[in-house]
């Protein structure tokens, strides 16, 4: 997935300017974003500190590699029964 271009306490400092009222269509203009991309970070982020994101940056992190592991364990296992039934 391709990472983005703005940092998370970038984004956070994004989304609390908006809240503090500034246009959106100028925020979007002056970072070079749509405002979808916007309001998407505006759902993700919104009412988040620096330190909340790096957290959920880390817990994001964690869960994406006990998936590859579950995924790998997983194909082992099948890999075994194939074995084991002798389908191999």
């Amino acid at each position: 997935m391709r990472r983005s271009r703005c940092s998370e306490e970038q984004i956070i400092g994004v989304v609390k300017q908006a809240e503090a009222g500034m246009r959106v269509a100028d925020l979007c203009r002056q970072l070079g974003i749509s405002e979808a991309t916007f309001h998407r970070w505006r759902a993700k982020y919104g009412g988040l500190g620096v330190s909340d994101a790096k957290r959920l940056r880390q817990l994001e992190d964690e869960n994406r590699r006990l998936k590859q592991i579950v995924a790998d364990l997983t194909l082992d296992k099948k890999a075994l029964e194939a074995l084991v039934k002798g389908n191999w």
